[in-house]
């Protein structure tokens, strides 16, 4: 059953899942927390149980969604997380994050190092470097979140599964086709697009040049089907002091879902390698 708690004057819904050490999970774009309940299950079927914290970040699932979209912003989401924990009395997790929710896992422990234990970002990005680039992706987003409104959530649901980043999907059983599909009907055209304005790529600052400052152990997982992103965390890996990095066989974008057991196997060595919590 899903918890809401008044942060920083927004609400945010959550899932608590309990067990031994806390691990905060961050979905993808047009995800929710519940995204990762399946990959709990199979991380307890191999013994490892982490008290799991899964917020719907705003924007998303039944989390609010507010009429500025600067306090969608990176910087405010991070504030966000830090004052989550705080309610829930955690002064220290690991941290787990899928696509977007991986470039808020990484920018949280950049700015917020000492909460956190150890990360894992899936098929993540540190983001832009070219600030012409940037710009570029930021008008895409802008773009894209204007004609969302426009054409409403059912349009954007069938055209975001469409995009050719997720065309590894068509492997998926029907019936996660249609979990996934449940999960993002339960968001909202204007929460999507207030996201993109707000925390979209073009609008995230390039933490490229911090990745060396990251001690804690990092992992970082892409599927080998996702050519981009496992180039991407190649190039991580190599500024990254304390890093591993596993391509998943059989998997593009999604690992979690395209290869759930090899996932969830990789995942539960991770956490048992990184480490106790105190």
């Amino acid at each position: 059953m899903k918890r809401v708690a008044l942060i920083r004057g927004v609400r945010y819904a959550y899932r608590l899942v309990p067990g031994g050490e806390p691990c905060l999970f961050l979905h993808g774009f047009t995800g929710a927390g519940d995204v990762f309940v399946p990959v709990l299950e199979r991380l307890a079927s191999l013994g490892c149980r982490p008290s799991a914290i899964l917020p719907d970040l705003l924007g998303h699932g039944a989390s609010d969604v507010p009429d500025d979209a600067a306090r969608l912003s990176m910087d405010e989401t991070v504030r966000d997380l830090d004052a989550l924990l705080d309610e829930l009395g955690i002064s220290s997790c690991r941290v787990v994050g899928y696509s977007m929710g991986g470039r808020v896992a990484l920018a949280f422990a950049i700015s917020r190092p000492h909460r956190v234990r150890a990360l894992v970002l899936e098929s993540a990005s540190p983001g832009i470097e070219d600030a012409s680039e940037r710009e570029a992706r930021r008008n895409e987003d802008d773009r894209l979140a204007d004609e969302i409104e426009a054409r409403g959530l059912d349009w954007f649901v069938s055209e975001w599964e469409r995009r050719p980043i997720f065309a590894t999907h068509e492997g998926l059983p029907d019936v996660e086709k249609a979990r996934q599909r449940a999960i993002r009907r339960t968001g909202s055209a204007r929460g999507y697009a207030q996201s993109l304005r707000g925390l979209g790529t073009g609008r995230q600052p390039s933490y490229w040049d911090a990745l060396g400052r990251l001690t804690m152990p990092v992992a970082l997982v892409t599927g080998a089907l996702d050519a981009k992103f496992t180039r991407i965390a190649e190039r991580m890996q190599s500024r990254l002091p304390n890093a591993v990095h596993v391509a998943i066989d059989g998997a593009g974008h999604t690992p979690h879902l395209e290869q759930p057991d090899r996932f969830a196997t990789w995942l539960a060595q991770f956490l048992s390698a990184s480490g106790r919590l105190d």
